[in-house]
């Protein structure tokens, strides 16, 4: 149960990390840089938090961790499929020729 004393509206970490996911999927870069801001903002917090205030983060994040584990693949999804349109990119312009390594010849 919540405590009823007021505390900032704030999105919890673990939305914020659905979202971020989401973002990424539908390469939305507004909202991810919205939710750049957001994390910004909960360092921020963080920074001033008081001992309960930390113990509150440590259990958003704790509850986050699967949504950051999924995060962290969507991210390393993301930067394989960078590196291919790249690679495709300079084969297409002909800055790059398409060589066979050694081991496949």
């Amino acid at each position: 149960m919540r405590s009823s004393q007021a505390q900032p509206v704030r999105p919890e970490m673990k939305e914020i990390l659905l979202e971020a996911s989401r973002a990424l999927a539908h390469l939305d870069a507004d909202r991810l840089e919205e939710l750049a801001l957001c994390c910004q903002s909960l360092n921020k917090s963080a920074a001033g938090a008081g001992v309960a205030g930390l113990e509150a983060m440590k259990r958003e994040v704790q509850e986050g961790l699967r949504e950051l584990e999924l995060f962290g693949h969507v991210l390393d999804a993301t930067r394989a499929n960078l590196r291919v349109l790249r690679r495709l990119r300079e084969l297409r312009f002909g800055q790059v020729e398409y060589t066979v390594p050694a081991d496949e010849n």
